[in-house]
């Protein structure tokens, strides 16, 4: 397109839709979808080809262009590129309607750009236009540093996701071949993060049981506290639920503050000269690690030379683009093995990344911590928790206690409507699981996108992939893993005691002084 003095001018992908909708041009196809069938009405949304959700109603251009959600620039989660953006609507899609973020405050704003930080807005982008923050040179910095012993983890879900990155089917588990790109990529240590979700069970557990017996002075019912996306949410809108949280750090949080204090003890390295890095499906758990709470093992040594527990986050799709950068042939990888003293997860650990595996996992233990006996086999398919609704509930018969209700949550526009619910005083459930992300951490926003909006079929095979893990564990309850009860033995003493406390709970803060609340337009869920 030429400009003044024969200058080319170049166009955006936002001023050619402009141009398009302005020219009113007859004749002309526009295929919006992409690579695949020709979309057709019954394709239109989260099948093989795609339009935003606009679009598939017949009109002529031009469309109705819808705007866009605001991101801070200083937002550590996650970023956009402007030249990008068609202002198609989509992250507000997902951003007021599966999240029941955008919409529910007064502008102007007081305080910050308001953001649970989830990602899904970088799911629905039919553009690419919003992506995580690159944290890539900051970990290459470190690995580059001789000094430096760099540390990582892996969350549950990416294991199941990163094969999707190089062709590989939906679902697939790739845990040997991750640890092995992880290895050639200079990481020194490789740390399972299933292992620190079997430790928050534990944790977890112990709380609920605390709070049922009534020796804890906090209220019923007790939510998750692992979803960072959610614990945000609660402190923006629901400020009066706090106390309902878990005091349980996150599984990442908890790994990096034991990989600085119970890894460095054991291992004889200098915490100061540790480098923690996670893996992670999640955008959300960028901002986590920078959260002013998670440095507790600075605080723990008093020695304020070490840095936060978690250094760096790195979403799947990072850790896939490093594999690339470096010529590694990822298919072709030999399975290699996580290292131990934090290496070891049981399948219980291994559902976290679903919706559904956090409540699963814990109402299993929490049947041993309360009983002194194993769980009965029917809590290793606790079938009313499965699945991909929205809104699901159990009852599980412990002995001594009776039926113990439980409900899990995926999606915010969901947990809202629970949420008015409690606020009324109308809870019978004394366990609740929420996750920001519709249908779990293996649909994040730091995942692999497969189809955009994101789709059920996929994430039933994601979901699918980490029950089969679960069914395959030589150990399926946390309570059994041999490397929790030596963490026990050897550092933290006991679930909850004085120091499990100070190392792996926190606490979190109102944020309902950002802005003023403001009821949404519409309460449809997605």
């Amino acid at each position: 397109m030429a400009g003044k003095a024969g200058q080319v001018k170049k166009l955006s992908r936002r001023s050619f839709f402009k141009f398009v909708g302005g020219a009113s041009l007859v004749g002309v196809s526009l295929n919006l979808a992409g690579c695949g069938e020709p979309l057709t009405p019954d394709k239109a949304v989260g099948g093989s080809g795609w339009m935003p959700t606009q679009y598939n109603a017949p009109g002529s251009w031009p469309t109705n262009v819808r705007g866009r959600v605001p991101i801070d620039p200083e937002n550590p989660s996650i970023v956009r590129d402007d030249q990008k953006c068609i202002l198609c609507g989509q992250c507000i899609e997902a951003c007021e309607k599966v999240q029941s973020v955008f919409g529910n405050y007064k502008l102007p704003i007081k305080k910050e750009i308001v953001c649970v930080n989830c990602g899904q807005c970088i799911q629905w982008c039919p553009s690419g236009a919003i992506s995580e923050r690159d944290d890539i040179n900051k970990v290459l910095k470190a690995i580059a540093d001789p000094n430096i012993t760099v540390v990582v983890q892996t969350a549950p879900a990416t294991r199941i996701g990163l094969g999707e990155e190089f062709g590989m089917p939906v679902g697939t588990n790739v845990q040997g071949k991750q640890v092995a790109a992880l290895r050639k990529l200079g990481f020194d240590v490789i740390f399972d993060t299933n292992f620190t979700a079997d430790l928050t069970i534990m944790e977890e557990g112990t709380e609920l049981v605390k709070r049922i017996k009534g020796e804890l002075d906090k209220p019923i019912p007790q939510f998750t506290s692992c979803c960072p996306g959610w614990v945000k949410f609660v402190e923006y809108f629901y400020p009066d639920l706090i106390p309902n949280l878990s005091s349980a750090k996150s599984p990442q949080q908890m790994e990096g503050t034991l990989m600085k204090t119970y890894y460095a003890e054991t291992k004889n390295v200098d915490p100061k000269k540790i480098f923690s890095v996670a893996i992670m499906p999640c955008t959300a758990k960028k901002f986590e690690s920078q959260r002013p709470e998670m440095a507790t093992a600075g605080k723990e040594l008093k020695d304020s030379k070490v840095t936060p527990d978690v250094d760096a986050v790195l979403t799947t799709r990072e850790l896939a683009r490093m594999i690339k950068r470096a010529g590694i042939d990822f298919n072709s990888l030999p399975d290699d093995q996580y290292d131990q003293l934090m290496g070891s997860g049981t399948g219980a650990g291994a559902i976290f990344g679903t919706t559904g595996g956090v409540m699963e996992a814990a109402v299993r233990s929490a049947y041993y911590l309360i009983t002194g006996q194993q769980p009965p086999s029917a809590l290793w398919g606790l079938t009313p928790v499965r699945g991909m609704q929205g809104v699901k509930e159990a009852a599980v018969n412990i002995p001594g206690v009776g039926d113990i209700k439980v409900a899990v949550i995926s999606g915010l526009a969901n947990a809202r409507k629970v949420m008015d619910q409690i606020k009324e005083g109308n809870a019978p459930w004394a366990f609740i699981e929420v996750m920001a992300c519709p249908g779990g951490c293996e649909y994040g926003g730091g995942q692999p996108r497969a189809s955009s909006p994101p789709s059920d079929e996929v994430r039933n095979r994601r979901a699918a992939s980490l029950y089969t893990i679960d069914a395959n564990a030589k150990l399926r309850n946390s309570h059994d893993n041999p490397q929790i009860k030596q963490v026990y033995a050897d550092f933290l003493t006991s679930p909850m005691s004085e120091k499990a406390e100070e190392l792996l709970h926190t606490t979190y803060i109102s944020r309902a002084e950002t802005f003023d609340p403001k009821k949404p337009e519409s309460s449809k869920l997605y």
